[in-house]
């Protein structure tokens, strides 16, 4: 079978408190990207700002701002694409009304076409992982994006811990899932817990390379974080992966460094995965209704 090689680059990064520094330190990792080869470039999730919900805080509503074909954003970032001829995949906190606003990934072609957007479905809340208070469910559905370089879909972190959101996506003609995400230890809870809680993050989106037949790749943000109230903080540990469809890690970047992680994805294996494990052939889909429910209670 012939292969069909495509390199993609994940960009590893710290952030600052000024948006245009943490801008401009992206621009030039894509254009390092480019001179490297790659074709289809991703940054971490919300790449312009740290990562303000550690607190729940009305001020930083102030970082969102409007994500369609218009904005001026997006047009920097279409001309961007269509000089150096790659696909960016960029994560931002948009704007989309008064009152409404979404974690949302844009995608854009090669050719500078905007090829739309993913708004984050599961939106978390936990300590340090405010999000319910910013965030909107996503209703774009799951999605898929026909790139020059092939067809790719969009996840975003909280979102890499659901194989339903992987599996539709998959189904949808994905053969690589991106994952911006943004995933770290707080201080009290690393020595007992750190290497589990980093194992199970890897483990998880490994089962999706495999269970579908396809690449994940995992953009992770590096660095400690501190939280505007004191208290804590996040250790951001870094470690953005990519998974082929065996689940094997085929490249990862450090934990604590900036990284572009370059990697050659083979695209033709998918195929011949999916004819060695037909897990799609196999599928019983007369017996899954049950998963549209909440919970079965015992009868």
């Amino acid at each position: 079978m012939m292969k069909e090689i495509i390199k993609v680059a994940l960009l590893q990064t710290k952030s600052s408190d000024s948006i245009e520094e943490n801008e401009k330190k992206t621009i030039e990792f894509i254009k390092e990207a480019k001179s490297k080869g790659a074709n289809i470039v991703s940054t971490k999730e919300l790449f312009k700002t740290k990562y303000f919900p550690q607190i729940e805080s009305w001020d930083y509503f102030k970082f969102a701002e409007s994500i369609d074909k218009n904005s001026q954003t997006i047009k920097k970032y279409q001309d961007i694409a269509k000089q150096l001829n790659i696909v960016l995949i960029l994560s931002f906190f948009e704007k989309r009304a008064d009152g409404i606003y979404h974690n949302t990934a844009v995608v854009i072609d090669a050719d500078g076409n905007y090829l739309g957007k993913y708004r984050k479905m599961h939106i978390p809340d936990d300590p340090h992982f405010y999000e319910k208070f910013y965030f909107t469910p996503g209703d774009t559905g799951y999605r898929v994006f026909n790139t020059k370089f092939g067809k790719i879909g969009v996840l975003i972190c909280w979102d890499q811990w659901f194989p339903e959101a992987a599996r539709i996506t998959a189904m949808k003609g994905a053969k690589i899932i991106f994952y911006p995400t943004a995933i770290g230890w707080l201080p009290s809870e690393k020595s007992l817990y750190g290497d589990s809680q980093y194992n199970a993050w890897e483990t998880i989106q490994r089962s999706h390379a495999v269970a579908n037949g396809i690449y994940i790749a995992s953009i992770n943000r590096v660095g400690f974080e501190e939280s505007p109230d004191g208290d804590e903080g996040i250790e951001f540990w870094g470690k953005s992966f990519v998974s082929n469809p065996y689940g094997e890690v085929i490249n990862q970047a450090s934990q604590d460094k900036e990284e572009i992680l370059i990697t050659d994805i083979d695209l033709s294996v998918i195929d011949e995965t999916r004819i060695t494990w037909p897990f799609f052939r196999d599928r019983r889909i007369d017996s899954y209704k049950d998963i549209e429910k909440r919970w079965l209670e015992d009868e």
